[in-house]
């Protein structure tokens, strides 16, 4: 009769199992216009809307809304008169009445379709549902009951609101007019058969909303029963009245229901709750859970309950879960446990096997389930059942865990007699009648063979056994008292883990937030649980200040049981010896505690009561002096002892018998727990734990337990004078820190020591942040902010060499860290930038740092130097903006520091050919990086970088140049290279170095205006030295990098001008070199097939160029003030003499080597012959790279 075969579309089934979230608007005030009636919005519906799909349609006065769904969308408030209005329409026109709310179920469901009146009339259910799965648009794959946003989050609620609202007020005669109920099922019931999600969601649950309410109904037979049982002074009479009234209208209709509910349930429910869509089951199983507990005549039977079965092994998470809250509900009463027992015995083991399942969520309600089937029944479940669920509450999942415990208090501790236990108690002469159950208790924790998880245990009982678990008095009546009569006594594993359990509970109460592993960690607790807090603290301090010393003596010989029981007054409120006028139990405490030092070595002891007497120690306690008075006598004695037994350890030497081993080892270990909860420095224990060291490591017999022992009491010393140590001296920590990078580095596994890979230290972005930080900071400071520090006019010059010198030494110090790889080499940009303006200071440690680095990969060393242009680059836009003037001494600078970058390449272009391309690329990139924001017709903000990097274009050789200016193309638009404006003059001049200059791919060393004049240092003209270091053994002074005088170069260098006198063919281009550059600039690069062919040709000719070469001339041009030149130039002027002195042959040679060397060498020293027969110093921050420098120099003077 309400069943619609017709299957059309999917989506309308979805609607209705799908959670929404939706927001109802806010209601509309009070002073509204008239709505208009029920059939006027009927009609305008009929007509057509233009939207409908959840966008509220208003009429012309504007405003009201004119649809069921709109109505809904505002909230409960509207719905009352909705409904009644609806109720008025029906009664006048009930098609077109019930053709509104069609509508709003097919609006519900998304479609924008529109149910017209004459279909309505004319057309069957399935043909209806056909029309409206054409419109419907299934490309969002959103509708209302699953849109996301505040607007739809309570739709849900609203659309069964309604439906609830509605059956309500029909009472009981609309809906049994055989024309409402069958209209609206059967049409519901055809579209929860379609293949639209949407309205088979949105029938579904329409429909189970009306079942519930019906059922709501005729809940009145049951609510007539309650009220007429009660007795005559507490009965209602005019409510029995209403129910009996109610009934029988009701008993009138009893067929009618019953046969609604038999077609909803067997024309949707079952074919729905195996639906394809997860929600749509979840709704069906839920609905029916609600059928049985509010109508279990007639749906609480294994007819109804084998469904819910069969769910629970639902694919999905929230089906499963939705099964269990649905058999929790019928499980709670217990009137209903005879209708259950079959269901519970057929599907027990399932449930049991869902408390591990893989959802928490699910987990949890299904060990919750099986807890209510033990308070029905204790007999349905097995013990096997029952032991799958114990271990549960060592679960890390705390809710998982905390029902479980849950569980297990129903099982062990709510089946005995209070009243028997308290007088069984009583007897006994206990004070506490919950002795059985916390033997009960250990017993558990001993037969779960889990000793490591007390507190695990505790926390999973804490909720359900709190009780219990503070009976702190009958814990420690039962350690501490004899049994009585007919009490078995507590073996020693049971005493140790009611300890353990006892320390547990202590901890729980005193700290209130679950152990570690449990949780998200520490929340803020309210007012309730702190005060809960404070008074569970008071009362097991109270308690424990006389019993812990009791207990203390009567197991002081069993150190697990110490070290456990030691933990205890670290919850204490400590005031409450003072407040309380308790003193004597602290002596009392401290005694035991000393004889528990005295008694035991284990580890675990000893740091027990070290840490106690820290605790005890605190400055914010009255007692602190007391028990500070009781350590320092405890540390005199065991410090005097160790000092004796150490004399004779030393004086036995190889005689040593076991006794003195066992006297130092002993005494040393109870040293060492102290030393590290205390600061023991004025007992000077360092001090003979290095002569243990010391004589470990001449005589090669020290035990190996005690060398462990005094290593960690010395390191322990080293801490806490650690602590103390003032920022007074960051110099030294930096040098010192920087030596220890060095010597723990990468380089510590080298020469097969591949054992000490644990102690390689790395050290990470951040630390090497702060190193270079702390290097701008200390070292590159101007000469002005230096002099304003100095105090005093007869000391200033030898101060300032003094704090040159200390400068020179952090720098190599980090300079030595990039030179050999601990730090990132691109840190050294920030050193470059300075070369320049700190030449005179730092010059040779920046310049072989540079050559240092060059050797070790070239391609990163020439992204580092182009790094180091940008920055300052950066720095003077910030300063001036983006509107450069380009003949500024900035901008100069920049360009003079780029100019002495690219003589560093030397002359063999083949060698730096692909760190030059790279440097190139980098720059390109970097000037076209950021566009203008005025628009793409005013130049880059960095395109005047351009012109810096103009300055390593002669390092490029001529195919290189062709195919770097292919690459800057790709940045350039057309019209870029049509302007000449002054502001890309910049770019002008990068392409006319790139496309010119082919004839000085080898010999050009002199670039802009500024090269027009030239100084060049004298080879006999040295400054000199203003003050003899003092040399030390271990001093870092030992190094050329941290001398006192200083290099006198003026600011701004002139490059001299260099003329050959001999013409130098270019060299050959071979095939096998293209293939750097096209890697970097792929794909433009592309070379010719003849290339390819010639290779062999082209190298037959280098021999006869080669031999055709006869010598080279140079120009040296000086200064009046006999300064030193650019990096190049100082490098340059021994070979050139050297070759000018040699012959044809010795030519070849030399220049082989001047191509080796020109990158390499530092320039010659006043002192550096002097320096060379010092002995290196490992430790010094720039031995490492002066050795081979040194060397070089000599080798040179040598030849000369």
């Amino acid at each position: 009769m309400y069943i619609l075969g017709s299957c059309v579309n999917r989506s309308v089934l979805v609607l209705c199992f799908q959670p929404v979230l939706l927001t109802s608007v806010s209601p509309q005030t009070s002073n509204k216009k008239p709505r208009k009636s029920p059939t006027d919005k009927a009609v305008g519906v009929a007509r057509g809307r233009g939207k409908a799909n959840g966008v509220a349609q208003h009429n012309g006065d504007g405003g009201d809304p004119v649809t069921l769904f709109e109505v809904v969308k505002l909230g409960k408030s509207a719905m009352q008169s909705v409904v009644d209005e609806w109720i008025e329409s029906y009664k006048q026109d009930r098609d077109l009445a019930l053709l509104d709310l069609i509508n709003f179920f097919i609006q519900c469901s998304g479609c924008k379709g529109t149910v017209r009146i004459e279909m309505f009339r004319n057309m069957q259910n399935a043909e209806i549902i056909r029309k409206m799965t054409e419109e419907f648009d299934e490309d969002s794959g959103d509708y209302p009951l699953t849109m996301p946003g505040p607007m739809w989050k309570k739709f849900r609620y609203n659309f069964c609101e309604f439906i609830s609202v509605l059956i309500r007020q029909c009472q009981y005669s609309i809906i049994y007019d055989e024309y409402m109920m069958d209209t609206v099922i059967s049409l519901l019931t055809g579209l929860s058969d379609s293949q639209v999600r949407a309205f088979r969601h949105t029938s579904t649950l329409a429909v189970f909303c009306l079942h519930l309410s019906v059922i709501h109904q005729d809940n009145t037979q049951r609510q007539y029963e309650a009220e007429r049982n009660k007795i005559a002074g507490k009965r209602a009479n005019e409510k029995l009245e209403l129910l009996l009234q109610k009934r029988k209208e009701l008993q009138e209709n009893q067929d009618e229901i019953e046969n609604m509910m038999n077609s909803i349930f067997k024309g949707i429910f079952v074919h729905r709750y195996r639906d394809a869509i997860a929600e749509i089951r979840a709704i069906c199983i839920e609905e029916i859970g609600v059928w049985m507990k509010m109508y279990s005549d007639a749906f609480l039977n294994d007819s109804y309950l084998k469904y819910v079965g069969w769910t629970l092994h639902d694919r999905q998470g929230e089906v499963r879960l939705k099964c269990l809250k649905a058999l929790q509900n019928l499980y709670t009463n217990r009137e209903l446990f005879p209708k259950l027992e079959l269901f519970t015995n057929r599907f027990k083991d399932r449930i049991v096997s869902m408390t591990l399942d893989k959802e928490y969520d699910v987990a949890v309600e299904a060990i919750r389930l099986v807890t209510l089937i033990l308070q029905g029944s204790e007999d349905a479940l097995s013990n096997e059942d029952c032991e799958n669920v114990y271990h549960l509450v060592y679960s890390a999942h705390r809710p998982v865990a905390v029902a479980a415990g849950e569980f297990l208090h129903r099982k062990l501790f709510s089946r005995h007699d209070p009243q028997a236990e308290e007088a069984l108690a009583k007897r006994r002469g206990r004070s506490s009648p919950n002795g059985n159950l916390i033997r009960m208790l250990v017993l558990f924790f001993l037969e779960s063979e889990l000793h490591e998880h007390a507190a695990y245990l505790v926390d999973s009982l804490w909720e359900s056994s709190q009780e219990l678990l503070k009976d702190w008095e009958c814990m420690a009546e039962l350690l501490l008292e004899e049994p009585v009569q007919g009490e078995e006594v507590l073996s020693d594993r049971q005493e140790s883990a009611l300890i353990e359990l006892m320390v547990c509970t202590i901890r729980q109460a005193a700290e209130a937030h679950p152990p570690v592993g449990r949780g998200t960690g520490k929340r803020v607790l309210t007012a309730k649980e702190r005060k809960t807090q404070i008074d569970d603290k008071n009362k097991l301090t109270e308690h424990f200040i006389m019993a812990l010393p009791m207990l203390l003596s009567k197991y002081q010989a069993d150190s697990e049981k110490v070290a456990n029981l030691l933990q205890i007054p670290q919850f204490f409120d400590l005031d409450v010896y003072s407040a309380g006028r308790m003193e004597k139990h602290l002596d009392a405490l401290l005694k035991q505690i000393r004889l528990v030092v005295e008694k035991h070595i284990e580890i675990d002891v000893l740091e027990a009561c070290s840490k106690t007497y820290s605790i005890l120690c605190s400055e914010e306690y009255t007692i602190m002096n007391r028990v500070d008075i009781a350590r320092s006598q405890l540390i005199d004695e065991m410090t005097d002892r160790f000092t004796h037994s150490v004399e004779e350890l030393l004086q036995e030497a190889e005689e040593a018998d076991d006794d003195d081993i066992y006297n130092v080892l002993s005494t040393l270990k109870r040293l060492t727990a102290f030393h590290n909860a205390h600061d023991l420095t004025r007992w000077d224990l360092f001090g003979n734990c290095y002569r243990l060291l010391k004589a470990g490591i001449e005589q090669g017999s020290m035990p190996e337990q005690i060398a462990v022992q005094a290593l960690q009491c010395s390191h322990y010393s080293i801490l806490w004078q650690l602590v103390k140590i003032t920022e007074g001296a960051p110099s030294k920590a930096f040098m010192l820190l920087c030596d220890l990078l060095m010597i723990f580095s990468h380089q510590l596994t080298s020469g097969g020591r591949e054992g000490l890979q644990p102690l390689v230290f790395n050290p990470d972005s951040t630390l090497q942040n702060e190193l270079l930080n702390f290097v701008l900071d200390h070292v590159f400071i101007d000469q002005d902010d230096e002099s304003q520090s100095m105090e005093g006019d007869e000391e200033d010059e030898a101060n300032k060499i003094e704090a040159l010198h200390k400068r020179r030494n952090l720098l190599a110090a980090f300079c030595k860290l990039i030179i050999y790889d601990i730090v990132d080499m691109p840190a050294a940009a920030d050193i470059f930038k300075h070369y320049m303006k700190y030449y005179n200071d730092y010059g040779d440690i920046i310049k072989e740092t540079l050559s240092k680095t060059r050797q070790t990969d070239k391609i990163l060393c020439a992204k580092t130097l182009i790094l180091s242009l940008q920055q300052l680059f950066n720095e003077l836009l910030q300063d001036q903006g983006p509107n450069l003037d380009r003949t500024s001494s900035h901008v100069s600078g920049i360009k003079e520091l780029a100019r002495r970058f690219a003589l560093t390449f030397g002359l063999d272009q083949i060698k730096t050919r692909e760190a030059v391309a790279t440097l190139h690329k980098d720059g390109i990139e970097f000037a076209f990086k950021y566009q203008n924001p005025r628009g793409p017709e005013f130049p880059p903000i960095n395109l005047a970088f351009l012109e810096v990097l103009s300055e390593f274009s002669s390092k490029l050789i001529r195919q290189d140049k062709k195919t770097v200016h292919s690459y800057l193309e790709k940045f350039m638009s057309e019209s870029m290279s049509e302007r000449r404006e002054d502001v890309w003059l910049p770019l002008i001049s990068y392409r006319n170095s790139l496309l010119t200059g082919g004839d000085e791919d080898h010999m050009s060393v002199t670039s802009g205006s500024s090269s027009k004049a030239g100084s060049v240092r004298s080879k006999k003209g040295r400054p000199p030295v203003h003050k003899k270091r003092i040399e030390e053994e271990s001093s870092v002074e030992g190094s050329w990098l941290m001398r006192n005088d200083t290099l006198q170069t003026p600011g701004a260098l002139q490059t001299p001008q260099l003329t050959s006198t001999v013409l130098r063919e270019n060299r050959p281009f071979y095939p096998s070199q293209l293939t750097v550059l096209e890697r970097m600039f792929e794909p433009l690069f592309v070379f010719s097939p003849q290339m390819q062919m010639s290779w062999l040709g082209q190298q037959k000719m280098e021999e006869v160029n080669r031999k055709d070469r006869t010598g080279m001339n140079y120009i040296k041009s000086r200064s009046n003030q006999g300064v030193r030149r650019g990096l190049m130039e100082d490098d340059a002027e021994p070979i050139f003499e050297d070759v000018m002195m040699s012959s044809r042959g010795q030519l070849e040679d030399m220049n082989e080597e001047f191509e080796d060397t020109m990158v390499i060498d530092l320039p010659p020293s006043r002192n550096r012959r002097e320096r060379a027969e010092l002995r290196p110093d490992f430790f010094d921050s720039a031995a490492m790279i002066e050795d081979e420098s040194v060397s070089k120099t000599l080798h040179f003077e040598s030849r000369r």
